[in-house]
């Protein structure tokens, strides 16, 4: 069985909506970030990186969401969660996902998660970035219906945990952002996304 290290609501759900999807047998350890459980000699024993998702299988351990939406979608074939069989659509999917992990994530989390939170000029600049970061998502990778077009993959949940935290924080503007609303609408209403959210003690929104 896999074994799923997360932290509700955190950018782990993303691995979590793909285990659910995949309708993988797993389970799922809770690491409360905000208590410092990844800071933990247990932890760290699992992860030294001391940070979620970390998935634990019995080959080892695979850290990071794009490693870990690649592996479930590999090992997950029938849920078609990833376009294996064309290699261009794969480095497409590929690349959004290193995108959202390299470019999206470290945007959004500096403006809603700095400690101590930045202020006044600071952030400012940092929202912007952000912002700017989403208005490419809108215009340019977004296909729609969904995030690679008329197939659904593990990049749709990824995606989502982004716009969900922006749209939580009344960054994700209706009238800029339409695609990226009607996406995050349209994830979070699927039955799997339904599943996992309840489990880490959430809802849409």
């Amino acid at each position: 069985m896999l074994k799923l290290y997360y932290s509700p609501g955190a950018c782990a759900m993303a691995s979590h909506i793909a285990l659910e999807e995949a309708g993988a047998d797993y389970e799922l350890q809770k690491i409360d970030l905000k208590q410092g459980e990844q800071r933990t000699p247990g932890y760290l024993a699992i992860n030294p990186a001391g940070v979620t998702p970390a998935l634990a299988t019995t080959q080892g351990v695979i850290t990071q969401n794009v490693a870990i939406l690649a592996y479930v979608a590999q090992t997950h074939p029938q849920a078609k969660l990833a376009p294996m069989d064309d290699p261009y659509a794969l480095a497409r999917l590929q690349a959004f996902n290193a995108w959202l992990a390299s470019s999206l994530h470290p945007a959004i989390g500096k403006v809603l998660f700095s400690r101590p939170p930045l202020e006044g000029a600071a952030r400012e600049e940092a929202l912007e970035q952000a912002l700017a970061k989403y208005d490419l998502a809108e215009q340019h990778l977004l296909v729609g219906p969904w995030a690679l077009g008329a197939d659904h993959s593990v990049t749709d949940g990824y995606l989502m945990v982004f716009t969900r935290w922006a749209r939580q924080a009344d960054l994700l503007d209706k009238a800029r952002f339409p695609g990226l609303n009607a996406h995050l609408d349209r994830v979070q209403s699927r039955p799997a996304v339904q599943r996992a959210l309840a489990a880490e003690g959430l809802s849409a929104i």
